[in-house]
């Protein structure tokens, strides 16, 4: 049984005199913001003080004075009362050249979903990062992190990231461990909204926005044709911004002869070089004009190495989709080894880990652009965490078709621009067909 507690708030009006309330029920947010009516006998025009806890809340007394109301709260804490995890697996669709991964064709896409279900009938969704690792990842869902949530209030989302990653701290502070946090903590935050009634980034405290720029991140072809092709496709559909995968330069100067000058063009090539190689290669980029150079350098926690490329290569760079915490962009930041960061939210924590970056990203002057290369709740995440920032930036939008996804018209760009879901929470669930259809664990 959940436990009934009581509170006492006080809400003040700016202009007007509210009647006399009779009956109100509530939803609580759990972080600042307040709370927002479900159904009412009245009329309650402002916000609550959050109390830091996803409640059901009733009112049991209530006075008018002046303009200030004094509302009597008893509620019972929502807990949370299982997690599971479910793996999808997405077979691409393409028109050309099949894109490769380790030297293999890459013909589908791995998906683990995160649900977290609440004993006050609310369910969110998360995505931890699955490419090629869900085996290892859903196990620390399902063996280690998950069954710590059960029974806890789901709108601790900061006590609860805190405690985990505090467990974690012995067994690993990136992989897989971390992954399965990330889609805890995302589902959480869907929790939030939708017991707020608000879409995340509203949550956030961001201002309102239909919708984001995109830019298409073409997969690695390995050959100029393919890269032209795929280049003029994108171009087609209206994107305005592209990223390429490629390490060698006929690739990358196909896709400037494609998309003539001055569309911003970014190179991610996976950590292939030495420091010396890296600042080699960046050098003869130069001639096309690149937005951005990514993750050049083996391995990528050679921070002095990156930082030496960003001072003499002569191109911005990019990189922090592998990185595990915002301490690991905090060193980062302090070599001045970057110019974009890029967390990546099914990877880093989660949203809350995610919001600690791009704060001290703003600090030290570095823009964010995080890395979202999948397609279920951890890209709406992306999108809402974008959303809320105080300027716009680009939405990464990983360059693939399916028959089928979760998601439906959520995950497709139009004309180069992708739409902010504006529903509670993250703003869009996964179809249950779809997830019967497509799930393989």
């Amino acid at each position: 049984m959940a436990l009934r507690k009581a509170a006492t708030a006080s809400v003040q009006f700016a202009a007007t005199r509210a009647r006399t309330p009779r009956l109100y029920s509530l939803w609580a947010s759990p972080v600042a913001g307040g709370w927002r009516r479900s159904s009412t006998a009245g009329v309650l025009g402002s916000a609550m003080a959050a109390h830091g806890m996803a409640t059901t809340a009733t009112v049991a007394r209530a006075r008018v004075r002046a303009n200030r109301i004094t509302i009597r709260l008893d509620y019972d804490v929502m807990k949370i009362t299982r997690i599971e995890t479910i793996v999808l697996t997405l077979p691409l669709s393409f028109d050309g050249a099949t894109p490769m991964l380790g030297g293999r064709p890459r013909t589908s896409i791995d998906m683990l979903l995160v649900r977290v279900e609440t004993d006050g009938g609310i369910t969110g969704w998360g995505e931890a990062f699955g490419h090629r690792i869900f085996h290892a990842t859903r196990a620390a869902v399902d063996t280690l992190l998950g069954p710590l949530c059960v029974g806890r209030d789901p709108g601790e989302i900061l006590a609860i990231n805190d405690d985990l990653q505090r467990l974690l701290h012995g067994v690993g502070r990136c992989g897989p461990t971390m992954y399965a946090l990330s889609g805890i903590d995302i589902a959480l935050w869907d929790i939030a909204g939708k017991v707020a009634g608000l879409p995340l980034y509203r949550l956030l405290g961001g201002s309102g926005r239909a919708d984001l720029p995109a830019y298409a991140s073409l997969l690695r072809y390995g050959t100029a044709e393919a890269v032209a092709h795929y280049t003029e496709q994108a171009l087609g559909r209206g994107y305005r911004h592209l990223k390429l995968h490629e390490i060698t330069v006929p690739e990358v100067r196909a896709a400037r002869e494609v998309a003539g000058p001055g569309l911003p063009i970014m190179l991610d090539t996976n950590c292939p070089w030495t420091v010396p190689q890296a600042v080699e290669m960046a050098r003869r980029l130069t001639a096309f004009e690149l937005h951005w150079l990514e993750e050049p350098v083996w391995p990528p926690e050679n921070l002095v190495g990156l930082a030496d490329v960003r001072a003499r290569g002569g191109i911005d760079i990019a990189a922090g989709e592998n990185y595990g915490t915002v301490w690991e962009f905090r060193r980062a930041f302090e070599a001045g080894a970057l110019s974009y960061a890029q967390p990546s939210v099914t990877k880093i924590g989660g949203v809350t880990e995610m919001r600690r970056v791009m704060t001290l990203a703003e600090a030290f002057g570095v823009t964010v652009v995080p890395h979202s290369a999948y397609f279920g709740p951890g890209l709406l995440a992306s999108i809402h965490c974008i959303a809320a920032m105080p300027t716009e930036s680009l939405v990464e939008r990983f360059y693939c078709d399916f028959g089928d996804n979760p998601l439906g018209d959520a995950v497709h760009p139009r004309q180069g621009r992708i739409a902010v879901p504006q529903g509670p929470g993250l703003g869009v669930d996964p179809d249950p067909r779809v997830l019967e259809k497509l799930r393989t664990g």
